[in-house]
């Protein structure tokens, strides 16, 4: 696969053909100017594998997503985009645009774009600038992108990028961790200046969410640390690594949603995993009820932290099931009632721990401990 730093721009249509073979058909349908555009140029030119396919069209985008698919096809009319399942995989088309901002965060008032160059004006950085025609020739670069990416820099296109939307302070973090780049010196002036409290907890959430789901995200969201735009938790940096190694294996691979818990351990807020990752219980059943009913995100903290009786608890403990019920209790004589539920408890807590086994002893310590309560209530 080729490199921008040492391969001619020529075969940069060859190597996205080569990647996404749909491009072909895609060629074939359109009636108006079409370009693949974004992240696939830029990894093309890194050399990378096959990523998510951005295309750009003079145009209306659900025609074209339309004439690609007879499967039901979203769109979002606000924005003229639309997307698309081909061969497998998604393809979001977008018509021409420009974008002004009406406040600083606010989501931005979209008008038609005449244009591909009008459209990649309105860009995050130099390096999704960048626009390769369907039908071949030579790639659309006016913001110098190919060059940015050579030279692994991440650069805005214009200093009020931030200003219009902080989220892509988040994404810059995102792509430098994932990709190793860095940031222009004036790009990263402007971005520590950025104030992410200017855009909707619901759009800087889900930015953060993006960020902290890809493999990198630790690295991101240290980045953004670094940068000043997050405060991280006490010993956050460390936390959100393990947790996101701990989630890449057994049995710990998604006990809970990665993102969700690589942004709590690296951010907080703290929840109860230092208390449980500080308990050393004696017997199974002790950390049954230890563990029994905790988040799941907080259950992966733990284990982080180096709770490590919680891999029993995940690969044995909470999967040990009574041979019993409460039916079997009411048919017993035992009449409805909490002495029902703390008889089952017990009986559960006798099977962690090894001291029955099968129906009929869990039954007599159920009946027993029971009766027992039924005393003390009378």
């Amino acid at each position: 696969m080729m490199d921008a730093a040492s391969q001619p721009l020529a075969e940069l249509g060859k190597a996205l053909r080569q990647l996404y073979p749909e491009l072909a058909q895609i060629a074939d349908v359109a009636d108006v100017p079409a370009y693949v555009v974004g992240g696939a140029v830029r990894d093309a030119l890194l050399g990378r594998d096959r990523g998510d396919l951005d295309l750009l069209v003079l145009g209306d985008a659900e025609r074209l997503a339309a004439a690609l698919s007879s499967h039901p096809v979203a769109s979002h009319d606000r924005f003229g985009t639309a997307t698309v399942e081909l061969g497998g995989h998604r393809i979001d088309i977008a018509g021409a645009r420009t974008e002004t901002y009406p406040a600083p965060g606010a989501l931005p008032v979209v008008a038609p774009a005449p244009d591909a160059e009008s459209d990649l004006a309105r860009r995050d950085f130099t390096v999704n600038a960048i626009a390769v025609p369907l039908t071949g020739g030579a790639p659309i670069d006016p913001h110098g992108g190919v060059a940015d990416v050579a030279a692994r820099l991440l650069r805005v296109l214009h200093e009020r990028s931030f200003a219009d939307d902080p989220t892509r302070a988040i994404r810059a973090a995102r792509y430098a961790a994932r990709l190793g780049f860095r940031l222009a010196p004036e790009t990263e002036d402007l971005l520590r200046a950025t104030d992410l409290a200017t855009v909707s907890d619901d759009r800087r959430g889900a930015e953060l969410a993006r960020l902290a789901a890809e493999p990198s995200g630790p690295a991101g969201l240290a980045l953004l640390a670094g940068w000043g735009l997050v405060e991280l938790r006490p010993g956050g940096a460390e936390l959100a690594v393990a947790v996101a190694e701990l989630l890449g294996d057994e049995p710990w691979r998604e006990e809970a949603p990665h993102a969700e818990a690589v942004l709590v351990a690296a951010l907080g807020p703290a929840r109860g995993e230092a208390d449980l990752a500080a308990a050393s219980p004696s017997r199974p059943s002790d950390g049954y009820e230890l563990a029994r009913g905790r988040d799941p995100v907080e259950l992966v903290l733990a284990r982080a932290l180096g709770a490590e009786w919680l891999d029993t608890y995940l690969r044995e403990w909470r999967s040990v099931a009574l041979e019993i019920d409460g039916a079997a209790l009411l048919a017993a004589g035992i009449p409805e009632g909490p002495a029902l539920g703390r008889a089952l408890g017990a009986a559960r807590r006798a099977t962690l721990d090894g001291e029955v086994r099968g129906r009929e002893q869990q039954l007599a310590v159920a009946l027993a401990a029971a009766r027992a309560r039924l005393e003390v209530d009378t």
